[in-house]
């Protein structure tokens, strides 16, 4: 297996798991969610929609088919994180993790072409 393909699969792992983590404790703990969501300035409608939306765009990043459903997740899950980024600092509160899924997010998207290559 080369470079490419452990950086992409290891970013892209970490990321899925986080993600359905994520969506998880959305819907296993919604009560507590809402109250983090009232506090980061979101509305409380939008937590199950969300979930399914990261779960949604896991699939779309580990099954790839049909390819092109792959960019609409990256660009999705970037813009989730960058909200996240903003609704944290907003609040006065640490936003390590959303860059850090930012992070690999970046690090998954940019070996996704070179690991697809090598297969």
């Amino acid at each position: 297996m080369n470079k490419f393909k452990i950086v992409y699969w290891g970013s892209t792992g970490l990321l899925s798991a986080m993600m359905l983590m994520s969506a998880t404790m959305y819907i296993a703990n919604h009560a507590e969610m809402a109250k983090n969501f009232i506090h980061l300035g979101y509305p409380t409608h939008i937590i199950y929609p969300l979930a399914f939306a990261k779960v949604a765009g896991v699939f779309a990043l580990l099954i790839a088919k049909p390819r092109s459903l792959t960019p609409w997740a990256y660009a999705g899950f970037t813009y989730v994180f960058i909200l996240a980024a903003m609704a944290h600092a907003n609040a006065e509160e640490s936003f390590v993790a959303p860059l850090v899924a930012l992070g690999l997010l970046m690090s998954s998207y940019g070996t996704l072409r070179q690991a697809r290559l090598k297969s």
